[in-house]
C-alpha cells in the first residue's frame, strides 16, 4: 500500500482543502496518508467527513497527525506527531500555545513592518490567507507583503523581511522539541523527528537526547534526503531502536510545471505497518 506521511492543507502552509488532498491521494493511487499540518489538527476531521460523504473508505485511510514547530539553540525542529489523543489536555494546551505565539508572530512584524518600511497590513489582511482557525505562519506574512505592493514576489518578501537578519522580523516563541515530544508521547502519540537532514551535525545528538523525553521514529523518506540521506537515518532509527517514517511534505503543487509531488517520495510499504504497530506496542504499554 502506498503511503505518505507529511501533508499539508491550507489549515496552515498547504495550498489544498482537505477534501482536495483525500481526492488527489486517491488519484496517485495512495491507500493511507497523514495530514500533519503545522501545530493544529482541524483538517483531519473535514478530510473524514469528506470520505464518509464520497464513499471513499476502504480506498483511502487518514490518519491524525502534526508537526510542531519547536526551537532548539536557535535552530527551528520539526516535531511530527501521529495518533496522539487529542482530547488530552496537555496536547491541547500545547496547541493554544502555539497558535498564540504565531498570531502574537504575526501581529508584530507588521507593526515594524509599519513603522519602519512604511507598509500597512492589517492582521485580518493576513489571517484571511488561512483557512478558519488555521495557523498563521511566514508564508502568509510574504503573500500578505506581496499583495500590499511590499515586494514584486513571495520570494522577494522572504528575502527582504522573512528572515532572522531583517529590521522587521521577529522570532517566533514557542515550545522546544523536549516539550513537544514529551506532549505527544504522554497523549498516547508517537512523536518523530522531521526531515533530521536540515539539522545537519546537531541531528543525532539531539535525537538521543529527545529518546529521553520519548521520541519514537525519524522521518527518513524525505523528498530532501537523498538515497545516502535515507540510508543514514534508516540507520540509525535500526541502531537506537527506533521507527522509520516519511512522506513528501507536500504543501503545493511545484511552481515551475504543475507537477502535484503528493504521494511521489518512495515510501516503503512497510512504514506504515510499522507505525500501527508502534501504536499498538504503545497502547499495550499503557495498560500495563
Amino acid at each position: 500500500m502506498k503511503t505518505d506521511l507529511h501533508i499539508h492543507t491550507y489549515f496552515s502552509d498547504g495550498v489544498f482543502s482537505p477534501e482536495k488532498i483525500v481526492d488527489t491521494a486517491v488519484d496517485v493511487g495512495l491507500g493511507a496518508i497523514a495530514i500533519t499540518d503545522h501545530d493544529n489538527i482541524l483538517a483531519y476531521d473535514v478530510a473524514q467527513k469528506h470520505i464518509k460523504e464520497k464513499g471513499l473508505q476502504g480506498k483511502i485511510r487518514v490518519i491524525r497527525g502534526i508537526e510542531v514547530n519547536t526551537l532548539y539553540k536557535d535552530n527551528e525542529v520539526h516535531i511530527l506527531g501521529y495518533l496522539m489523543d487529542v482530547t488530552n489536555s496537555d496536547f491541547q494546551k500545547l496547541i493554544k500555545t502555539q497558535q498564540q505565539a504565531r498570531i502574537k508572530q504575526a501581529k508584530e512584524i507588521l507593526n515594524l513592518l509599519y513603522k519602519k518600511e512604511g507598509i500597512r497590513i492589517k492582521f485580518e489582511d493576513v489571517k484571511k490567507l488561512v483557512a478558519p482557525g488555521g495557523s498563521i505562519g511566514r508564508p502568509h506574512i510574504a503573500r500578505a507583503i506581496t499583495s500590499a505592493g511590499g515586494t514584486n514576489n513571495v520570494m522577494d518578501a522572504y528575502a527582504k523581511y522573512i528572515h532572522i537578519n531583517s529590521p522587521v522580523y521577529v522570532p517566533r516563541k514557542t515550545v522546544s522539541p523536549q516539550d513537544a515530544v514529551e506532549i505527544i508521547y504522554d497523549a498516547g502519540g508517537i512523536p518523530v523527528i522531521a526531515h533530521p537532514h536540515d539539522l545537519e551535525s546537531l541531528a543525532e545528538p539531539l535525537i538521543k537526547d529527545l529518546m529521553n523525553y520519548g521520541l519514537r521514529g525519524i522521518e527518513a523518506y524525505h523528498r530532501k534526503h537523498s538515497p545516502a540521506m535515507v540510508e543514514y537515518f534508516s540507520s540509525m532509527a535500526e541502531n537506537l531502536g527506533l521507527i522509520v517514517t516519511g512522506g513528501s511534505d507536500f504543501h503545493a503543487p511545484n511552481i515551475l510545471n504543475g507537477q502535484i509531488v503528493l504521494g511521489k517520495n518512495f515510501v516503503p510499504e512497510w512504514v506504515f505497518d510499522k507505525l500501527l504497530a508502534e501504536k499498538k506496542r504503545l497502547d499495550m504499554a499503557a495498560v500495563n
